[in-house]
């Protein structure tokens, strides 16, 4: 089974070790790595530690950074020094060469998923063509940022022959970490290390060991390999005279040191899970020489074992036991030693940090000060390590008026933090903790941390709590119109529109001036980015242009700082400029107003912003852009576990795929943004609903994807959609109905389009002439061409590239049914280089089909290579031709399910997509397509 995981010739695979304490993961996983070394791999071992488990990345560096000290060039040159900058936040070995790179300030949290991406490029790289072995132990004890890289690497593996093996304990795994192997696919696999039977209990002791007493040691141990092992080094006492529990074996087996030995063991379990002997030392209160004399002694009877002139414990168990024998008094002692001994080494605050925080004192203004600088030095790569050490200040920090104010600043720093590490009900809990203490008067304050607290409960998708807490803190005030009610009134305004509760947002936008003497600088500009998006959801579009304009005005006389307390108001205007047609505004605000989230840690507003901006360029045509900046919001959301920003990200990822003709990320991303079950009854809920039922339609599941786009609308009874995608389904569904041969319904949905478009705006003229060209098509194929023509040249004017792609294929269509074929050949030309621009290869590909039977000869892409490109040339997703290859191959469905990992009535549904995307109806027509391409 361990050999099999090795076979990573054909890329990454993931092993899970599960089992209990003592039961043998870490043998296994030292097999493990012999085995690999004698394959010619590069192995690296690291292990997480109980004592140690908030801090940073500790598994990943104790496997990774020797390695990458020895070869710190060689990496840097490989990932590049921007990457490696950034690994210096975490890498110590990359720390030490300074690679001439800065990192822009980014507290937003998601940098850390950048951090990921260059971690698993660096594990790529570290691979190279030989393969590398990445084993980590006890896992279950690692820190959240370690967890959330394995989560990333299994979402996206690297490239080359990687193995990352973990170990851990599942009754005290986190959920995350039991669910990295399903998250892995095939390339997962988890081996269950349960107790050896009597018969390998025999075996594992030996001919040696009389059988009366292996089968003592085995009733004894349970079959548990380290309980085994334990009972059997104390042959000098009968099995019966043990206690029944591995503390007292253990105990046993420490109880025999010598004094000065058993204090240096269990100043080394304070220490570190590998320590140093001068650290020991120091912990113990002893000199040098006795340190030392006492490892040799500690080596000697194997409870502590060497590796590269360090030293750790040959066990966790044992480590534990050695700290747990210690008075908890003395412990607080040892702690407060190392932490002293550090401060005067000079070493950085998160080294300290640890030790501070199990022996500050209440009122240690030096220990609250470490602890601080630990956190604010962490928040960007391990924000929940950040939050950890803020309590443990704020528990040293005595409550009082000579501290209020620093308490109360902590606070939101705190509430902040836990929002950004994805606990966003610790994170409210706090905001709302902050509220109870701020005096009742501080009506400015109080408003900021009534907003945190409410973009907090928005975001746990709580919109009644949050508009409870803002309707109660604006009742408190004396002056409903005061410059401290105003960002409350703005957030009203902002849930409003959430909930598609247009005329109570316009309601409360008429209560507010544009400005007042006594705004805070930035405030004019946020209320006058909220104007635009109630005026056009109320069809007043040149009201909406004009206030669009004076926001745009306004923004552009502001500096950034003026911005970071608006930056939801300033996401509203981007996402109006989205529906008013203004790509090139909306781009370059949602540019802008992300750097300044980033940089003030606003992560829940950076989330939504990309995902905004993906949507920007997915109407823009502009699709590999827009799948990049779709997938970071998606892991930003995934980091803040915030089910509301997730499927906003969701519907982008599954919009962007759709059209880029991978049916497959499409309708995964769009499953699972429906699937949540969030949003239901607000325009973000309905919007999954419609990528989704546009991705079954895009895939040729025709009638799932009508009755998708028909839900999302709400089936034009009461529509929470806005008015460029109310328009679009009716272009969608005049195209599905023409392509059924209802001339009727495609002739109602395109008089629909007619109805719902916006003639004061350029945005939706487009799609009305097209929709028009769907339902002409039998009919009238020439005017239905001409029409389309048409709608090529608006949609183009609008920046809408893909679209206007989509016209010029049915204006092509219907001048081959009009019979000219010379302007079909025109006009499907120009559709195959827009779709070629665009990245649409199963548009691309549906084009190439019909000019080929025109006569015109066509080329591969130049831009892709191998499968890759002959996948998009068919028009293919991925898995799809890699389905469509086995079946060439001879292969039945079950032994392709097989082969795959996937199921039956999956494959059956590939191969149901696969005739019609090559317009075969057998598996010998596949094979024909296929090998026609070679």
């Amino acid at each position: 089974m361990l050999r099999g995981a090795l076979s990573i010739g054909d890329g990454f695979r993931f092993l899970t070790l599960v089992g209990d304490p003592g039961a043998g993961k870490t043998r296994l996983l030292s097999e493990l790595m012999t085995m690999a070394a004698e394959q010619g791999f590069t192995t690296l071992w690291g292990r997480a530690a109980e004592y140690e488990q908030v801090m940073p990345y500790s598994a990943l560096v104790d496997a990774l950074d020797d390695h990458i000290d020895a070869r710190r060039s060689d990496v840097i040159e490989t990932v590049g020094a921007a990457q490696a900058a950034m690994l210096a936040g975490v890498f110590p070995a990359l720390a030490a060469q300074d690679t001439g790179e800065t990192i822009g300030d980014d507290r937003s949290g998601l940098a850390r998923y950048r951090l990921y991406r260059a971690l698993r490029q660096m594990i790529d790289a570290l691979a190279g063509s030989k393969g590398l072995v990445l084993i980590l132990d006890d896992v279950h004890w690692a820190d959240e940022s370690s967890m959330e890289f394995l989560d990333h690497v299994v979402r996206h593996p690297p490239n080359g022959p990687v193995l990352v093996a973990a170990a851990y304990r599942p009754a005290q795994a986190p959920p995350r970490l039991a669910t990295l192997v399903a998250a892995a696919g095939p390339r997962g696999h988890e081996v269950t290390v349960g107790p050896l039977s009597q018969a390998e209990v025999e075996q594992f002791l030996g001919p040696e060991v009389a059988r009366s007493r292996g089968r003592a040691l085995y009733d004894a141990s349970g079959g548990n390999p380290f309980y085994l092992e334990a009972l059997a080094r104390m042959d000098q006492t009968e099995i019966g005279e043990l206690p029944p529990t591995v503390l007292a074996m253990l105990q046993v087996e420490l109880g025999v040191l010598s004094p000065d030995a058993l204090r240096v063991a269990q100043a080394a379990a304070v220490a570190a899970d590998e320590f140093e002997p001068a650290i020991a030392a120091v912990a113990a209160e002893v000199v040098q020489a006795t340190a030392l004399a006492a490892i040799d002694e500690l080596v000697e009877r194997d409870i502590v074992r060497t590796r590269d002139g360090r030293f750790r414990f040959r066990h966790p168990l044992v480590r534990w036991a050695a700290y747990e024998s210690a008075a908890a008094g003395w412990r607080v002692g040892a702690h407060a030693r190392i932490a002293a001994h550090l401060a005067e080494l000079g070493a950085p605050s998160t080294v300290q940090a640890h030790h501070v925080q199990h022996s500050g004192s209440f009122g240690d203004q030096k220990a609250v000060g470490v602890l601080l600088a630990a956190a604010r030095a962490v928040i960007a790569q391990a924000p929940a390590t950040s939050a950890h050490w803020l309590q443990a200040a704020l528990r040293l920090m005595p409550d009082d008026h000579t501290t209020r104010e620093d308490r109360l600043a902590l606070l939101m720093e705190l509430s902040w933090a836990q929002g950004v590490s994805g606990r966003l009900a610790e994170g409210r809990d706090t905001a709302r903790e902050l509220l109870r203490l701020l005096p009742g008067d501080d009506y400015s304050r109080r408003g900021r941390a009534a907003r945190v607290c409410a973009l907090m409960e928005r975001q746990l998708d709580r919109p009644q709590e949050a508009r409870a807490l803002l309707l109660d803190e604006l009742s408190r005030m004396p002056n409903p119109r005061s410059a401290a009610a105003v960002p409350l009134r703005m957030r009203l305004v902002a849930e409003s529109l959430m909930r598609v509760d247009f005329r109570a947002a316009q309601a409360v936008l008429d209560l507010m001036p544009d400005a007042a003497e006594d705004w805070e600088p930035g405030l004019a500009v946020a209320v006058a980015a909220l104007r635009p998006m109630p005026a056009y959801a109320a069809g007043r579009a040149a009201d909406a242009v004009a206030y669009a304009q004076a926001a745009d005005r306004l923004l552009g006389s502001v500096p950034d700082d003026h911005l970071a307390e608006w930056l939801d108001a300033i996401a509203w205007l981007c996402w109006a400029e989205i529906n008013l047609g203004r790509y090139g505004d909306a781009l370059r605000h949602f540019d802008r107003a992300a750097e300044v989230a980033r940089a003030t840690g606003q992560s829940y507003i950076l989330t939504n912003l990309l995902a905004g901006r993906a949507k920007t360029l997915v109407m823009m045509g502009r699709l590999a852009d827009a799948m990049a900046t779709a997938e970071e919001s998606v892991e930003g959301a995934r980091l803040l576990d915030s089910g509301q920003q997730l499927v906003f990200a969701l519907t982008q990822v599954c919009l962007a795929a759709s059209w880029a003709g991978d049916d497959d990320a499409a309708l995964l991303a769009g499953n699972e943004a429906v699937q949540r079950g969030v949003g239901g009854g607000e325009v973000w809920g309905a919007q999954a609903r419609y990528a989704r039922g546009q991705a079954l339609i895009n895939a040729g599941r025709l009638e799932e994807g009508v009755e998708a786009v028909l839900d999302a609308c709400d089936r034009f009874e009461s529509p929470r959609l806005d008015r460029v995608t109310l328009t679009s389904s009716c272009e969608v569904l005049a195209r599905v109905a023409a392509s059924r041969g209802d001339e009727a319904e495609s002739m109602a949905w395109a008089a629909r389009a007619a109805q719902l478009e916006d003639r004061g705006l350029a945005v939706t003229s487009g799609i009305v002439p097209l929709a028009r060209a769907h339902a002409l098509r039998d009919k009238d194929p020439a005017a239905a061409a001409s029409a389309a023509q048409e709608a090529a040249r608006l949609l183009s004017e609008g920046q809408r590239d893909l679209d206007a792609g989509r016209a010029l294929l049915t204006a092509g269509l219907a001048h081959i049914e009009a019979g000219d074929k010379s302007s079909a050949r025109d006009n499907l030309r120009s559709a195959a280089s827009a779709f070629d621009a665009c990245g649409a290869r199963g548009l691309k590909a549906q084009t190439d089909r019909e000019l080929r039977r025109l006569g015109v000869r066509v080329s591969g892409a130049a831009s892709a290579s191998g499968a890759g490109r002959d996948a998009g040339d068919l028009g293919l997703s991925p898995r799809e031709f890699e389905v469509a290859r086995l079946v060439a191959d001879g292969l039945t469905n079950q032994q392709i399910a097989q082969r795959l990992f996937l199921s039956v009535r999956t494959i059956e549904t590939h191969l149901s997509r696969i005739f019609t995307k090559l317009d075969v109806s057998s598996r010998v027509g596949v094979a024909t397509a296929l090998n026609r391409r070679h």
